[in-house]
């Protein structure tokens, strides 16, 4: 992350040095060795879902996470963000059936959600969804895992939408920020709705991804931030907490990542999700990877 001479925060994501891509290699080939061989023929019924491939770019993204200022809390900064690698994302989030392939396989453990078929799966945690990424990889020799907060915002296009801040005045009065929060969120005009949709209910956005406005909630791979800035809104201070994380929807929230239900709680802001999914993004294989049979 750089300070830009026009005053903007800028951030790439997804950048490792040569040095660190080698290292990662190497770690990723000793962990295949160890693990035994799985393919396709493991996971029966498992098809190559429909995506969508985005060309690198940058936008202007809210930072996910609590500022602080002074000791009070801030808005997020806005940072300029690159993508720099083409993105390759599902088009539609991971279905109750795909992930029914995972749970006969013994690999996944039941979704609490109602929904069935085509529907998106619903109450899965986010170790469930990565426990599913994990098991799909091995399944299809591919390489499969969440997208981070940076991605989905990318991919979510004129669907995103941030965090609900207070917009008070005064950082200091707690009242007052609950009242604007609550007042920030009820111009949003959410209603509950609980019942999982089938796919394609919600319409498709710019970018060619659907449902990313319906109510189903989707984990990320990001880590819940608690960081404090200074008078340029530069973060001086930063702590990851990923035992909390990212999810996006109607607005952006933070869940703890073994929570299966958003009724249940450790909601950071806003109502509860309607219900918790994902979707995920195919890693293509590097120089290295291909070489070591690992991608």
């Amino acid at each position: 992350m750089w300070t830009a001479p026009n005053g903007t925060i800028e951030m790439a994501t997804r950048r490792l040095p040569w040095t660190g891509a080698l290292a990662a290699t190497a770690i990723l080939s000793f962990t295949a060795a160890l693990r035994p061989a799985e393919t396709a023929a493991d996971a029966p019924g498992v098809a190559n879902p429909e995506t969508v491939v985005l060309e690198p770019g940058s936008f202007i993204h809210p930072l996910a996470g609590e500022f602080l200022k002074a000791g009070m809390p801030v808005p997020a900064p806005r940072v300029k963000t690159a993508i720099s690698r083409p993105l390759e994302i599902m088009k539609y989030e991971v279905s109750a059936s795909d992930y029914a392939l995972c749970v006969k396989a013994g690999a996944c453990r039941p979704a609490e959600g109602a929904a069935t078929g085509d529907m998106p799966v619903v109450g899965v945690s986010h170790l469930d969804a990565e426990t599913y990424a994990d098991w799909y990889s091995r399944g299809t020799g591919e390489s499969w895992r969440l997208p981070t907060d940076e991605e989905w915002g990318f991919a979510a296009a004129e669907d995103f939408t941030t965090d609900i801040e207070s917009g008070d005045t005064n950082a200091a009065n707690p009242a007052l920020r609950g009242l604007a929060r609550y007042r920030a969120e009820a111009a949003l005009g959410r209603r509950p709705d609980p019942k999982p949709r089938p796919r394609g209910s919600f319409g498709t956005n710019s970018k060619g991804l659907a449902d990313l406005k319906g109510n189903v909630w989707e984990w990320t791979s990001s880590c819940y931030v608690r960081a404090t800035v200074d008078e340029l809104g530069r973060i001086e201070n930063r702590i990851d907490n990923c035992g909390v994380r990212v999810v996006e929807g109607f607005h952006r929230t933070y869940m703890s990542d073994f929570i299966r239900e958003g009724k249940s709680g450790a909601c950071a802001v806003g109502t509860p999700p309607d219900n918790l999914g994902f979707r995920l993004v195919r890693e293509k294989p590097g120089f290295l990877r291909k070489f070591l049979r690992l991608g």
